[in-house]
């Protein structure tokens, strides 16, 4: 199978090979602006969880792009994230605070303004990021957390209240997203489920705090969704690119089905959507 994005089903899921970096950001914000789209039209509001890592910087700025921005009611669009690494927001390994700057281009309110945490500038629409209302955008509370002596943990728990809260619930109060954004990582971990994380459980809380992987960057503790939440996303949209990522998506892909050690094979369902380039793809072989 070559680029151009023909797809294939495989494992459940649709598998789409593109050129390249830049060709998975353009179809992903594609498949991310439609699905929010029907969302809003059939209930008047959308919730979207947000990624991370190396595939979210070129997809957020082609969501920025005006085009992108025209296309959607973003003020009826919620932002979640699927996990996020327990760091204050201005660190370089928060994913918040790459959607804040790159996404929403909200440097005040990634505190790299040196204006403060206002975002006067963007409330008003002054700046070329996504115009979400403030009140919609739900970060994982890290900061809010750290005082506390189990600060990981309480913020789970209020993340998962928060997500009872406003997020629609399928059976068993999982949160329903609209659209559900991940990546691979080189582990095979998808979210920070990790080789062997309570979070594959079928009765595993919705939300985990998750201590630092010893195995792999970055060593932080995390908060994660569980594996529960991606078969009843409306869309799961799995991103990898470069050939540095070619052995692990060989072996998710593969023919041996194993979520205990690869969990980004939990993301194999008919609800999701496998987007990756030629040099992701390159030790796949002949998909049939």
């Amino acid at each position: 199978m070559g680029a151009g994005g023909g797809s294939v089903e495989l494992g459940g899921a649709e598998l789409v090979v593109l050129a390249d970096a830049e060709a998975i950001a353009r179809e992903a914000a594609r498949r991310t602006v439609a699905a929010l789209a029907a969302a809003i039209e059939t209930r008047g509001v959308a919730h979207i969880a947000l990624t991370g890592g190396s595939s979210a910087v070129p997809l957020y700025r082609e969501l920025a792009d005006p085009a992108r921005r025209a296309a959607l009611d973003w003020a009826r669009v919620h932002l979640w994230w699927g996990d996020e690494r327990f760091v204050p927001i201005d660190h370089p390994d928060s994913n918040a605070g790459l959607a804040y700057r790159v996404l929403l281009a909200m440097p005040a309110r990634a505190a790299e303004s040196g204006s403060g945490a206002q975002g006067i500038d963007v409330d008003a629409g002054d700046v070329p990021g996504l115009l979400v209302d403030p009140a919609n955008v739900h970060p994982i509370e890290v900061e809010e957390t750290l005082s506390d002596s189990q600060p990981v943990e309480l913020a789970a728990q209020l993340y998962a209240e928060n997500l009872t809260r406003n997020v629609l619930q399928a059976r068993g109060g999982v949160p329903r997203f609209d659209v559900l954004l991940a990546g691979v990582g080189v582990d095979g971990h998808v979210l920070s489920i990790f080789p062997g994380s309570p979070a594959l459980a079928s009765d595993a809380p919705v939300v985990l705090a998750i201590p630092a992987p010893d195995h792999v960057e970055p060593k932080l503790p995390r908060v994660t969704l569980s594996a529960r939440v991606l078969p009843v996303a409306g869309t799961v949209l799995v991103m990898a690119g470069g050939s540095g990522k070619s052995e692990i998506v060989a072996q998710v892909l593969g023919a041996e089905r194993d979520p205990g050690r690869w969990p980004a094979q939990s993301a194999l369902l008919p609800n999701a959507v496998w987007l990756i380039d030629e040099a992701a793809a390159a030790a796949l072989g002949e998909v049939r």
